[in-house]
């Protein structure tokens, strides 16, 4: 399944380690974050419930961006 989620962040360098926490999350096939547009396009692992995984990737990505905002539509 893949999604695409709104996301505030400050900077591209926040958006870059973002992304990389969310490509170390369980459940995450694979994450890009467009820094630009604001965007996370988000591909998970077969079986998994998004927002649970997306609650596991904001908690990681606030380690690395305090601020920073994940909207699940």
């Amino acid at each position: 399944m893949k999604k695409t989620y709104k996301i505030e962040v400050d900077c591209a360098n926040c958006a870059a380690k973002m992304e990389e926490a969310a490509n170390k999350v369980e459940g995450i096939k694979s994450a890009a974050v467009n820094f630009m547009a604001l965007k996370m396009k988000v591909e998970f692992e077969d079986g998994v419930e998004p927002t649970e995984v997306m609650n596991k990737v904001l908690a990681d990505c606030r380690k690395v961006e305090p601020d920073c905002e994940i909207f699940f539509e």
